[in-house]
């Protein structure tokens, strides 16, 4: 009788991991509160497997934004064929951090900073705050 109930659990669990797995290697964005168009965007590529340092430069840019919470963040995947297009118009082979002012079409890779950082967090956000705040 009890392998009967362990059974459903165990293949919830499975599932589960296999959704979140699938999301977390897909294209998101994470928008902003305002309705105004935005005059930055924070975009993060990556590749289809990510590692440690990649992964914590999404959780560092993230906590940075929460102080800019109008300012979206995207998670672009370059290996997913339907972004294609925006990995070749920032030329991103695998994981980049830009600045992205869609009105201009201005960019400024800030890929060095964050790995430079990745392993310090009040490093990394005072100086991609820095950033954000001097992209113009």
């Amino acid at each position: 009788m009890k392998k009967y109930i362990l059974l459903p659990i165990f293949l919830t669990l499975i599932l589960l991991f296999v959704t979140v797995n699938i999301v977390a290697q897909g294209k998101i964005a994470v928008t902003a509160k305002s309705k105004a168009p935005a005059t930055i965007e924070i975009i993060q590529f990556h590749s289809e497997h990510r590692c440690v340092t990649c992964i914590k430069i999404e959780e560092l840019t993230l906590e940075t934004l929460k102080s800019f919470p109008n300012v979206p963040f995207l998670l672009v995947n370059v290996d997913d064929k339907k972004n294609e297009k925006i990995a070749t118009q920032f030329e991103a082979a695998g994981t980049a951090l830009f600045l992205y002012n869609p009105k201009t079409l201005k960019k400024q890779d800030v890929s060095d900073l964050a790995f430079m950082y990745a392993g310090d967090k009040d490093k990394f956000i005072k100086e991609l705050k820095k950033k954000i705040e001097s992209f113009k």
